[in-house]
C-alpha cells in the first residue's frame, strides 16, 4: 500500500523561515489548483492523496488514482513575463526527476517525458492564473506508483514503470525548491531570466522536431519545431514560412521506420 505524504517531514523541507507557506495535506479534492487559488496564500503547497475534479490543458479530465500519484499546487506572485511560467514549473519537474537518475524530456510546453518508456508521459501540468490576477497557481501532477492499468491513456506512464522507486514526499519538496528557485530567477529578470530560458532550450526536445501543432480551433499542422522565443512561444516552419505557436498542443513525429506504441 503508497505511503501517505508526510506532512511534518515536507514542513521540515519546506521551512516557513524560508518564505514557504503551511502545507496544506487532504484525502480527497477536486482539484489541487482550486483549493490553492480559494485558499490564497503565496507558496502554501496543497497536496491531495485524490483528485476527482482535475482538469489538464485544454481542459482535459485526469483524475487520480489514490495515493498512486503527486498531485501539488502552489500559488506564486506573477512574473514580469507570465508566458515563461508553464515553461520553468516543466523544467523543474524535469530536474527533480533527472536528480533521481530518471531519464527525462521536455516537451514544449512543460509535459515531462519518459525516455526509456518510448517517450510516454510522466508529468502534466496546468498554470492557472487567479481571477483578480493577483498570482498564478501552478498545478502538477506526477505518475509515481501507478501500474500500467492504472494509467489514463497508452502514451502515460509512470516512474514505477520506469524502474523508479520514488518517495512522494522527497519528490513533492525537491520540485517545489526547484520551481521556486526559478521562478526567483525570472522574477528578477536580466540575465538571471535569460538563464531560464537558456536552460529550457537546451532541456526541450521538441526543438528541431517535426511536429504536429493541434491548434484550439481544431486544427492540424506538421511543421518542423525551431526555437522556443523570448515570449516562451514555439517556434516552427512549415510550408507558409516561420510561426509562432502560443497555445495548442504538439505532438512529436515519430521518425520513419518506428512503429507506433501498443
Amino acid at each position: 500500500m503508497p505511503t501517505l505524504i508526510d506532512v511534518q517531514r515536507l514542513t521540515t523541507q519546506l521551512p516557513m523561515s524560508q518564505g514557504w507557506g503551511e502545507v496544506v495535506h487532504l484525502d480527497v479534492t477536486g482539484s489541487t489548483n482550486a483549493e490553492a487559488a480559494d485558499r490564497a496564500r503565496p507558496w502554501s503547497p496543497v497536496l491531495a492523496e485524490l483528485q476527482t475534479a482535475g482538469r489538464g490543458r485544454l481542459g482535459r479530465a485526469w483524475q487520480e488514482v489514490p495515493s498512486a500519484g503527486l498531485a501539488v499546487s502552489v500559488l506564486v506572485p506573477v512574473p514580469p513575463n507570465p508566458g515563461w511560467l508553464p515553461l520553468a514549473a516543466g523544467l523543474a519537474v524535469r530536474t527533480a526527476l533527472s536528480d533521481t537518475g530518471v531519464a527525462v524530456g521536455l516537451k514544449w510546453p512543460n509535459d515531462v517525458l519518459a525516455t526509456e518508456d518510448d517517450d510516454r508521459k510522466l508529468c502534466g501540468i496546468l498554470c492557472q492564473m487567479v481571477p483578480d490576477a493577483s498570482g498564478v497557481v501552478v498545478g502538477i501532477g506526477i505518475n509515481v506508483h501507478h501500474d500500467r492499468d492504472q494509467l489514463p491513456f497508452p502514451s502515460a506512464t509512470s516512474l514505477r514503470l520506469v524502474g523508479a522507486e520514488v518517495d512522494r514526499t522527497d519528490l513533492a519538496a525537491a520540485v517545489l525548491r526547484q520551481l521556486r528557485a526559478l521562478h526567483e530567477d525570472l522574477m528578477a529578470g536580466g540575465n538571471r531570466a535569460k538563464g531560464v530560458h537558456a536552460a529550457y532550450r537546451a532541456a526541450c526536445t521538441t526543438i528541431g522536431r517535426e511536429v504536429d501543432v493541434h491548434r484550439p480551433d481544431g486544427s492540424v499542422q506538421q511543421v518542423r519545431a525551431t526555437a522556443v522565443d523570448d515570449e516562451g512561444c514555439l517556434v516552427v516552419r512549415g510550408a507558409g514560412g516561420s510561426a509562432t505557436v502560443a497555445a495548442g498542443d504538439v505532438q512529436h513525429i515519430r521518425p520513419a521506420g518506428v512503429p507506433p506504441r501498443p
